[in-house]
């Protein structure tokens, strides 16, 4: 008996894994792939992280951590399997390695954590809540997610000298902030507020297929030279947002996790 539910569990691990195979051979064969891919591949090197100019842009590449948060149950969510394959994707085509991805979301099913796990990501275990600081060059995967989780990454490496090592593949600030009265996003989303005048945004194309998969997303960075003009008195002493105004927060805080 025993072995019969060790082969069905096995077998669904691999349909899985076929599913999300199949969605990345899709991907990879739509024109608007072919866009990303130059202007990811243009940033990177525009980014330079420290290499000299005639080093390959995949050298540059591999120096980038990886935190993916809120991707959704990908085994039976179709735009979660899409921007999974979109993932490993860029991954193959900048040659960063899996491994150096984590991954986390607090719906993801025992089957989900082991077919990642069999990808080479490394799942997550805690509820860090976007709470990540980072050390170096990180990008930060975070499709269609919540502005608190935009907000507390971007609250957890708040310096001059670190935000600049931050970047973003997610929903779009600026679409943000059009949807939000200012007032606002100033009050619940402070960080994120201050960051849209000074962050690069570079609007990420799609496809009519995958409109309800990848709409509104965008590469975004924060160049030092551009987040040096925010005045010196933003950068003392953040504090840790709480979020009491946000009746409908969209984020899984570790604590509602745990009730």
């Amino acid at each position: 008996m025993l072995s019969f539910f060790l082969l069905k569990a096995s077998r669904y691990l691999y349909i899985i894994q076929r599913r999300i195979i199949i969605s990345r051979n899709e991907l990879k064969g739509d024109n608007f792939w072919l866009e990303w891919r130059e202007l990811l591949s243009g940033c990177l090197a525009a980014s330079g992280r420290g290499s000299s100019e005639n080093k390959a842009v995949s050298k540059r590449a591999c120096l980038l951590d990886c935190v993916c948060y809120g991707l959704g149950n990908f085994s039976s969510c179709v735009s979660a399997r899409y921007q999974l394959a979109m993932l490993l994707l860029l991954f193959d085509t900048l040659e960063i390695p899996v491994g150096q991805c984590s991954m986390y979301d607090p719906v993801f099913t025992v089957s989900e954590c082991e077919t990642l796990r069999e990808l080479g990501f490394t799942v997550l275990t805690e509820n860090e809540e976007g709470k990540r600081a980072i050390c170096r060059p990180t990008l930060f995967y975070l499709i269609h997610c919540g502005k608190a989780l935009y907000n507390n990454v971007l609250w957890k490496n708040w310096s001059l000298q670190v935000l600049p090592n931050v970047i973003v593949i997610g929903n779009s600030f600026l679409g943000i902030q059009e949807r939000m009265l200012q007032r606002e996003l100033e009050r619940d989303y402070s960080f994120l507020s201050d960051a849209i005048g000074v962050c690069e945004e570079t609007s990420l194309p799609c496809s009519p297929r995958f409109l309800d998969v990848f709409n509104d997303t965008a590469l975004i960075r924060f160049p030092t030279d551009k987040i040096s003009e925010l005045p010196d008195s933003i950068w003392a002493e953040p504090v840790e947002p709480h979020y009491q105004h946000c009746p409908d927060l969209e984020i899984i805080l570790k604590e509602r996790q745990l009730n």
